[in-house]
């Protein structure tokens, strides 16, 4: 079979097929009366071949080593080959993820575009400052990369940095709360942590429905983180998160603290004073946990608030009894 002919039935080029011959890949040994090559069968089944391994990725000096060579053995080249097909598909994610903060950016032109660039790589630096720096610097430039600020704020492990970043988010409007949202269902606590805290930042409207959101969320860190900024804001549905943390001693003075605050607004001394109190006579096991109820009491005005302390002064345990009677002096002295 003439060149023209095999080059039609493999679909590969003649002049590629002239370039195997040239590297010694395929050898046709006869040639016609008139000098043209001809190609055997074996020929062209190693044709096939030569084609089969590179799309598998090999070079030609790979391919030719794998097939003269007896003793070769494919497990190493074809880990090393999985292995560069991995780092090449990782890189071309990252350029994509790279181009894709640059479009949803919508910058108007070619300044731009490289204010946005120079921006997300500051954002990527391995120094911590310059990473403050670009995100401090991040609302004065147009147009603001948003996605690459969450995609920073949800990864970033240094306090500065991650506060600063999420003071350039709440600057920027409402476009990141619904990549925040997502952050919440990442499988990776800390993450959701971080996207709570990012839409805390925010103020009210979409960022409170979110957070009420996640006074459901099977993880209790972000219950907690939601629920005092809740209560700054009035939401009365914070309440049993916030107990739930006084009980357990986690953040236990800043939830104390949250429900005071509540309980200072409209109908909110009664629901959380009856929420204290519910609380105490399911907690008879746990002592510790009563004394920091009752600890709570303290800041809750009323009538329930102050009779329930009067009670406690009375409690089998003594530490209980003594905490109500210096709460109770306390809010006479008041």
């Amino acid at each position: 079979m003439l060149i023209g002919e095999v080059a039609r039935r493999s679909g590969v080029s003649a002049r590629m097929l002239r370039h195997y011959e040239s590297l010694g890949l395929v050898r046709p040994a006869e040639r016609t009366d008139a000098g043209y090559r001809e190609y055997s069968g074996a020929d062209i089944e190693r044709i096939f071949h030569i084609e089969s391994l590179r799309s598998l990725g090999l070079s030609l000096h790979e391919v030719k080593r794998a097939l003269d060579d007896p003793g070769f053995a494919p497990s190493e080249l074809v880990e090393d080959l999985a292995r560069r097909t991995l780092e090449r598909i990782a890189a071309e994610t990252e350029l994509l993820a790279r181009l894709q903060r640059i479009e949803a950016a919508e910058p108007t032109g070619w300044e731009e575009v490289l204010q946005v660039v120079a921006l997300l790589q500051a954002l990527d630096s391995e120094s911590a400052g310059k990473r403050q720096r670009a995100a401090l610097t991040a609302v004065a430039e147009a147009p603001v990369p948003v996605e690459g600020l969450v995609d920073s704020v949800l990864g970033e492990s240094d306090p500065n940095v991650a506060g600063a970043l999420r003071w350039a988010l709440a600057q920027s409007g409402e476009r990141g709360l619904a990549l925040l949202a997502k952050g919440l269902r990442s499988p990776v606590a800390e993450v959701r942590e971080r996207a709570v805290q990012s839409i805390a930042e925010f103020s009210e409207g979409a960022a409170t429905a979110l957070l009420r959101d996640a006074l459901a969320h099977p993880d209790a860190a972000v219950r907690r983180r939601a629920a005092p900024v809740l209560a700054a804001r009035g939401a009365t549905e914070a309440v049993p998160t916030l107990v739930d943390m006084v009980v357990e001693g986690t953040n236990d003075v800043d939830a104390a603290d949250a429900l005071g605050t509540l309980a200072h607004g409209p109908a909110g001394a009664e629901l959380i004073a009856a929420a204290l109190v519910d609380r105490l006579a399911a907690t008879r096991g746990d002592p510790v946990g009563r004394r920091r109820l009752t600890q709570a009491l303290a800041d809750v005005p009323g009538a329930t608030a102050a009779r329930a302390l009067v009670e406690l002064t009375q409690d089998a345990d003594r530490a209980v009894a003594l905490t109500a009677a210096y709460v109770l002096e306390l809010r006479g002295g008041r």
